[in-house]
């Protein structure tokens, strides 16, 4: 079994910046691919950033690029989300997820493990 657990989260004001963390356990991750989705209030869960375990390849939405950049501490298990230049419209719960594949996908329903989610609001 794999447990991921999101910390990090906040209030900030818009402009701001967040580190998101992900701490991963229960097996070793040197195969998966591990991401970041966010879910606003009333909006379908949506893809924010993901990153190969080995290799570091990465993705990103456009809605984000340029200001998150995602990390991973493969000696920690840890995956990180530095979030800067927040906007309101980044309010959201945000989630890490882990995909048992060298892969990257941004689609929510190959991935196989979920944190409980981390609540991010940016005020105006």
């Amino acid at each position: 079994q794999v447990q991921l657990v999101e910390s990090g989260g906040g209030l900030v004001q818009a402009g701001g910046s967040l580190k998101l963390s992900c701490a991963a356990s229960g097996r070793t991750f040197s195969t998966y691919t591990m991401g970041w989705f966010r879910q606003a209030p009333g909006k379908e869960r949506e893809f924010v950033a993901a990153k190969m375990w080995i290799g570091g390849y990465t993705r990103y939405a456009d809605s984000v690029k340029g200001r998150f950049t995602i990390s991973r501490d493969n000696a920690k298990n840890t995956l990180c989300l530095q979030m800067n230049s927040l906007k309101p419209e980044d309010t959201a719960v945000y989630y890490c997820a882990a995909r048992q594949s060298p892969d990257i996908s941004t689609d929510g329903g190959r991935y196989d493990y979920w944190g409980q989610g981390t609540q991010v609001t940016v005020s105006s």
